[in-house]
């Protein structure tokens, strides 16, 4: 079974930088998706960026500019560079995998809060 664990949230002022991990155990059958949504208390989980399998990678509009998904394949961690921090991106931010024949997997979260 395949386990995906986050790390690296916390707090940081506006302005300030984190940079997240994800270091999977695995690889899902059929993995064609991997990227990082997040969820704000009240709110629905959204997408914030993703791989593709081709390596093509995509942002919300809310995180262009200030946010970098990048993998790395050989230590099968994925990381999400964020920069420019507001107070909106305060979350709990998952990396998941997404595959074909309905297969996924979510990792725990880690929170992210960005306050003064």
């Amino acid at each position: 079974q395949v386990q995906l664990v986050e790390s690296g949230g916390g707090l940081v002022q506006p302005g300030g930088s984190l940079r997240l991990s994800c270091a999977a155990s695995g690889t899902i059958v059929g993995l064609y998706r991997t990227g990082w949504y997040r969820q704000a208390p009240g709110k629905q989980r959204e997408l914030v960026a993703f791989i593709g399998i081709g390596g093509i990678t995509n942002y919300a509009d809310s995180v262009k500019g200030r946010f970098t998904i990048s993998r790395d394949n050989a230590k099968n961690t994925m990381y999400l560079q964020m920069n420019s921090l507001k107070p909106e991106d305060t979350a709990v931010y998952y990396c998941n995998q997404a595959g074909t024949y309905g297969s996924t997997s979510w990792g725990q979260g880690t929170q992210v809060t960005v306050s003064s």
